[in-house]
Formats: structure tokens, sequence, C-alpha cells
């Protein structure tokens, strides 16, 4: 898929075929499930986007203070589907526990750079890990990892 332009992520999922709708809905499902308070559903770069809201942190993201800090992203690509999670590549210990929970878990090896985990089989798609991965971190975690290494 190309990048979206729409406005809400009810209207991003409507946009996509059927069978790509029903993987992002339970992507979107868990996350939302599983996500701990104070983070926002928002559209971002033409995904879905959970944020830290400037009421929270309202210096914003350093590469545009205008926006709110972003945390983790939703994507139906062309060829697979995106898990962007910015505090994944922030916490060595988080990604390690990641990286072994995956391997437990799913058949197929983990196709990941740097905050992006791409899942290009909807049958090996870990919905039950992606929902713990975003319960993870709260808003507050993610304000100091971001503030001690990535706004440097």
């Amino acid at each position: 898929m190309v990048q979206s332009t729409a406005e809400t992520p009810e209207a991003y999922l409507a946009e996509l075929p059927e069978d790509r709708r029903t993987v992002m809905e339970q992507l979107r499902s868990v996350v939302l499930d599983n996500l701990p308070e104070g983070f926002e559903e928002v559209m971002s770069h033409g995904m879905l986007g959970y944020v830290v809201p400037h009421a929270i942190y309202p210096d914003g993201y350093h590469c545009d203070p205008k926006l709110p800090l972003p945390f983790m992203s939703l994507a139906a690509q062309k060829r697979f589907y995106a898990v962007y999670h910015m505090g994944i590549y922030t916490d060595p210990e988080l990604l390690a526990w990641f990286q072994a929970e995956y391997a437990d878990r799913v058949p197929t090896k983990l196709d990941m750079g740097a905050s992006c985990i791409r899942l290009k089989n909807p049958k090996h798609i870990p919905y039950g890990l992606i929902g713990e991965l975003a319960s993870k971190m709260t808003p507050r975690d993610w304000i100091a990892r971001y503030e001690a290494g990535v706004r440097r």
C-alpha cells in the first residue's frame, strides 16, 4: 500500500482490501487492548499511530515539536505488515525479550530492522506477543528513554 492520506484510523482501515483490513483490525485491537493508559491513537505518517500526546509531553517530537511524541505505528505495506515500536531499539532488555519470545512462538525467522518488525505471513503473526510488547512501556517510561537517548 502506498502511504495513506486517511485522516482517521477508521478511514485507514476502510481503504484496505478485506484480507489486509482483517489483519490490521486484529493488530489494532491487540495494541489498543494492551497499550498502557496515556497513549493516544492518531494517524501519523499515513499509518495508525500511537503517541504520547502534548497534554502529557508538551515538548512533542524533536523533529517537529508540533507533532506528539511517536511511540508505535502499524501499517499494511505492499508486501508485509509493519509494527514500529520506537522503544524497542532504545531498550536492549526489551529487544532481547522480544527476540527470544518471537523465536519461541513463531516458526518463521524474525524480520526486523531498528524499530520495524516486518510480518510477512498473516498465518504467523504473533498477535499475543505484539500485545505484550505494546504493554511493556508506559508513556512515562518512553519519555524517560526518549529524553535520555533519542533526543540528545
